[in-house]
């Protein structure tokens, strides 16, 4: 890779042959549309969430005091 100078400026920028053409001004690159949010949890998923951490906890006190 070669090295520029750091007290010049970065080398301007030209075409790719057979890439996209230039964009006009004031127009900005697509891009998707924004996914539509996670739907909320439930109370019966926190209960089960909640029931997987008590168990996980009790056999590493289990675990730990035997």
């Amino acid at each position: 890779m070669a090295d520029r100078e750091h007290s010049r400026p970065c080398p301007g920028a030209h075409p790719v042959p057979g890439g996209r053409p230039p964009l006009p001004d004031g127009q900005v690159v697509p891009h998707a549309p924004r996914p539509a949010p996670a739907p909320a949890l439930t109370r019966r998923q926190y209960a089960i969430g909640w029931a997987c951490v008590a168990l996980v906890l009790a056999a590493a006190l289990i675990g730990i005091l035997r």
